[in-house]
């Protein structure tokens, strides 16, 4: 009688710790902050003075409630699909929000920035959040933690939150030509590479512990990037473009990984690049059909503004498209890249 009571009860424990392992490896990660530019920004350049905006239709048009929040895609970005991911919530604020209260804040937030980049020109030029200015909030959101919720929580958040940092596109397909009479396109991506290692620097002297670092993507296989340089009636993917942003990789991945062995913490190098290429290139592998032009407008040049509601041309079934704008993916195809990798990046940090 004795022998079935103790099975019994390691039989209870065995099940009791499985639902708790199942759980708690979630439950780990308290929060989700991302800094970075439109790939991250859930509406934090909506009262910005800038021409960088997206939050009118058709925008959001597959986001719950059909809502224009803000986001560079028909719905959801991902900072919302990692929140998800992470059993956090299923969208994720904009610091920059006005009608935010703290409790908002707890699961974290993005000070993404469309527009923005590494190099504090980029943001100057497109008149949004520079990285830099990103931290400066970061640090304003700690305190307003401190302050409402105490030192414990704030601390809390800082060791064992996932941060993640994704940017560089905007400074290798836009600044790079207003900084070339400095560089030719390896010294500007090595620069682009230093700085993205002095940001995680500075990050992780403000308490950031679980860092991850998104790659560059294969900015020059965009739809706008194509349409204006891949050649007239090829539109092909842009190589001194896409050489950039390998450039860039190659550069910032051992960077990262001497980096993770002198810090405390972890910090992951997120490569984007292969997996967002290879759905550019094999679209029907991944259930896409149309790879090199957005479901906006004519899907060429339409990003921002060009592309808005009296734009009779957006298609009607955007999940079959890759892009959503001339610049943007859609929600669809960015949970394809965030499903292919995040499983494999998350058990690193738990």
């Amino acid at each position: 009688m004795m022998k079935l009571q103790l099975l019994w009860l390691a039989l209870v424990f065995i099940v009791v710790e499985t639902n708790a392992a199942k759980q708690g490896k979630n439950a780990t990660i308290p929060a989700l902050i991302v800094f970075g530019d439109s790939i991250m920004d859930t509406g934090n350049n909506n009262r910005l003075p800038t021409l960088l905006k997206c939050n009118f239709p058709p925008y959001g048009k597959d986001f719950p409630g059909g809502l224009a929040t803000g986001r560079f895609s028909d719905g959801r970005v991902p900072s919302d699909l990692i929140a998800e991911k992470l059993g956090l919530a299923k969208s994720l604020p904009a610091f920059m929000n006005p009608n935010l209260k703290p409790q908002d804040l707890l699961k974290g937030v993005t000070f993404a920035s469309g527009g923005t980049g590494y190099d504090p020109l980029t943001a100057k030029i497109m008149s949004v959040i520079s990285v830099w200015d990103q931290l400066t909030y970061f640090k304003q959101y700690i305190s307003t933690i401190k302050k409402h919720f105490g030192e414990k929580k704030a601390q809390d958040i800082l060791d064992h939150s996932f941060f993640v940092v994704c940017s560089s596109s905007n400074d290798l397909a836009h600044t790079f030509l207003a900084q070339s009479h400095k560089y030719d396109r390896t010294s500007y991506a090595n620069f682009l590479a230093d700085s993205a290692v002095k940001f995680l620097r500075e990050l992780h002297k403000l308490g950031a512990k679980k860092i991850g670092v998104f790659s560059a993507v294969p900015v020059g296989c965009v739809p706008l990037q194509r349409t204006v340089f891949g050649g007239l009636f090829t539109r092909g993917c842009v190589k001194p473009l896409n050489n950039m942003a390998k450039q860039f990789n190659a550069r910032l991945s051992p960077a990262l990984e001497s980096l993770d062995k002198e810090l405390d913490g972890v910090i992951l190098y997120i490569d984007v690049y292969d997996t967002l290429f290879d759905m550019i290139q094999h679209p029907s592998k991944y259930g896409f059909e149309v790879a090199d032009r957005g479901c906006c407008g004519r899907g060429s040049l339409s990003i921002s503004y060009m592309c808005n509601s009296l734009n009779p041309f957006t298609c009607s079934n955007s999940s079959a498209y890759i892009f959503w704008d001339s610049y943007h993916p859609t929600e669809r195809a960015y949970q394809v890249i965030v499903d292919n990798l995040l499983d494999k990046y998350l058990s690193k940090i738990y």
